[in-house]
């Protein structure tokens, strides 16, 4: 069995399992936990987006140019960023820790995406509660389907996906290498009706993601792997929902400039 999500494979449920001794992971336990995260992620988010939309005093009156607003709360966006990429990094090999580790890259990533947020809600108003509603919802649409058996996680399916998420990967990084030389993938930046299309289809891909991890999560309690794969679980949980309203959001953002 695979996922493309890093954190949770069969393979880390399968090391795991020799290790259990006393309480085992349980399905309420992590979603409680992945409640915490999200509350977690939620305070530094907002705390965040209200000092960026604070206007800073200025010399003859109080109205802030966006580009000062944004410089203020860039460092730390930065430090949210490289935050929560360690933090990740550290819950993904020692797994043991990871009810330090993942609340930790929750509040990282809290200051990332309020951060982010606010930016995209100054230059297209509404635009955040459309994303959030939509990730949301998108979350429950999908747990529904899976819980009643109407999607059915099946070899195939696991293996699309991970293909599928590995190749957005390699455009991502690609697109990233070319920038260093000048050379943009405008499909990935545009409005156009190419780069609106392949929004739509790493949407649909993140989406996806969550139905494995819903499965991994299944089987980890199935397995009875240690109480603190819960909060590992949990985190696995967070960085697909992380990627999946990242990703909503600029494509609410591509369509927004079509209008």
């Amino acid at each position: 069995m695979r996922t493309s999500n890093p954190a949770l494979n069969a393979n880390v449920f399968a090391r795991e399992r020799s290790f259990a001794s006393g309480e085992t992971m349980t399905l309420q336990g992590t979603v409680n936990k992945t409640l915490v995260l999200l509350a977690l992620a939620f305070m530094t988010a907002s705390w965040i987006w209200g000092k960026l939309m604070q206007p800073a005093p200025l010399l003859g009156g109080w109205e802030s140019p966006v580009a000062q607003q944004q410089a203020r709360v860039m460092p730390w966006v930065m430090g949210g960023m490289f935050g929560g990429l360690i933090a990740g990094f550290v819950t993904v090999f020692k797994r043991n820790i990871a009810g330090i580790t993942a609340p930790i890259y929750a509040l990282c990533e809290g200051l990332v995406l309020g951060g982010v947020s606010a930016i995209f809600e100054m230059r297209y108003p509404g635009i955040v509660i459309q994303a959030v509603a939509l990730t949301f919802g998108t979350l429950f649409c999908l747990l529904m389907a899976y819980k009643s058996g109407m999607i059915r996680v099946t070899d195939n399916l696991r293996l699309g996906i991970v293909a599928a998420t590995g190749a957005i990967a390699m455009v991502y990084f690609f697109s990233w290498i070319l920038s260093f030389f000048g050379v943009p993938m405008t499909f990935l930046y545009g409005s156009g009706p190419v780069s609106i299309g392949f929004s739509l289809l790493v949407v649909g891909i993140a989406a996806f993601n969550l139905v494995l991890d819903f499965d991994f999560i299944e089987q980890g309690v199935s397995m009875g792997v240690p109480k603190y794969m819960e909060w590992y679980g949990a985190f696995g949980l967070m960085v697909t929902l992380v990627w999946l309203y990242m990703e909503i959001l600029r494509l609410l953002a591509k369509m927004r400039e079509r209008r």
